[in-house]
């Protein structure tokens, strides 16, 4: 079987660490000039590689190996959340090249733009398997700064480049390993895990609307308070989703804004952010009609409720086949220390098993910490990590 060079591997982790380096993590958001810089650092390890390197009108990385004969697509993504750790995406990125060194050929690595999300959802990946739209790039911007993702791509220089899509014929299928970003692993004392499937979620942007009021001369009978009205929504859904709830099912209020947002005065407006994830169809199914009928109920009250935005990614199963790979791996260099497990995180894999059979490896995270720069994974754990990625791969091929 293979054998990667693990130091290799770790420098080049600690290479990208130092583009866009905030205290022990990274702020790389997608197409600012950290972001930027990192992409062409990697297009240059590509390079040297000996793959064939570009990047796309969307901002994809590609390194595509020259040789004949089918490949195996590996990859996940350079760009970070706002201050967040060094190793959410890159990692994936970093195994794929350095299992393209090990094996010498028949390995194409992908670096997806926008991931994370800062300008929509899985852009970059999307886009490969086809499912982006020039009307939907025209509407996406930067969640936080409103900058347009054309402005964007322009200013990093990759706006008027042709945008890759995939050739199905060419690969057997692809292959991403991530972090956990949870502790399952960690709090039983395993080393790696098989990912069976990727989440779906549904999100929400729910608004109330009241009326804007003094605080100290509105009589309590006749407010038409949006942030009470919110404030009891949240409160509803959280004594009825756990009677609906699966074993792994989450949800989470990520945002709440009162408008104006003053002491003095009763807010005229509410919103909130919404979301839930589960593997399992019909328990998202179950969970949006308890929504429905919740929202039904808030719009009783005093303040009218609306759903502004709605969303929804569906769960992905992962290949029976890549996910026995995988396994057969990790119990060659890890026995007894993997298990089977369910991903609670979005990752590119759930948009590339819509088009090429998927698999994910995990690698514990210390502490079941991400999305923070405090976020870690012991360097024992990345390399043993690498090179089951790389065996995988091996037999992936040769059976192909």
């Amino acid at each position: 079987m293979p054998a990667i060079d693990g130091d290799r591997l770790l420098r080049d982790l600690y290479a990208a660490r130092e583009i866009g380096k905030y205290k022990t993590g990274v702020h790389r958001p997608t197409f600012s000039p950290q972001d930027v810089d990192a992409r062409h650092w990697l297009a240059a390890r590509l390079t040297e590689a000996g793959l064939d390197a570009s990047i796309d009108g969307i901002g994809n990385i590609y390194g595509r190996d020259p040789a004949p004969g089918r490949k195996l697509l590996t990859g996940s993504h350079m760009e970070t959340q706002n201050h967040a750790g060094w190793l959410d995406g890159v990692m994936g990125v970093l195994y794929g090249l350095e299992t393209a060194r090990c094996l010498g050929r028949g390995i194409d690595v992908g670096s997806w733009a926008d991931e994370e999300g800062h300008y929509g959802s899985f852009l970059g990946s999307r886009s490969f398997c086809g499912l982006l739209t020039e009307a939907e790039i025209d509407t996406c911007a930067n969640r936080e700064t409103g900058t347009s993702l054309r402005d964007a791509l322009r200013e990093a220089g990759f706006s008027g480049r042709p945008r890759q899509t995939v050739d199905t014929a060419r690969y057997l299928g692809y292959l991403e390993a991530h972090i956990e970003q949870g502790a399952d692993l960690e709090d039983h004392h395993l080393r790696l895990g098989i990912v069976t499937a990727i989440v779906g979620s549904r999100r929400f942007r729910i608004l109330f609307k009241g009326q804007q009021n003094h605080a100290g001369t509105t009589r309590m009978s006749v407010r038409k308070d949006a942030g009470v009205a919110l404030v009891k929504l949240v409160a509803a859904i959280e004594e009825r989703f756990p009677r609906i709830a699966g074993p792994r099912t989450v949800w989470t209020t990520g945002d709440i804004k009162l408008d104006p947002g003053a002491a003095s005065i009763v807010p005229g407006g509410a919103e909130l952010v919404f979301q839930f994830r589960d593997t399992d169809p019909a328990t998202l199914d179950a969970l949006e009609a308890a929504l429905t009928e919740l929202l039904a109920e808030a719009a009783k009250g005093p303040c009218e409720v609306s759903v502004a935005y709605r969303s929804t990614t569906a769960p992905s199963a992962m290949d029976p086949g890549f996910q026995a790979a995988l396994t057969a791996a990790a119990e060659r260099h890890a026995p007894g220390l993997h298990q089977p497990m369910p991903s609670g995180a979005g990752h590119d894999a759930q948009i590339l098993s819509q088009v090429l059979p998927s698999a994910m490896l995990f690698v514990p995270s210390i502490g079941g910490i991400s999305h923070h720069y405090a976020e870690d994974t012991s360097d024992a754990d990345i390399v043993l990590g690498c090179q089951v990625f790389a065996d995988a791969a091996a037999a992936i091929l040769a059976g192909g």
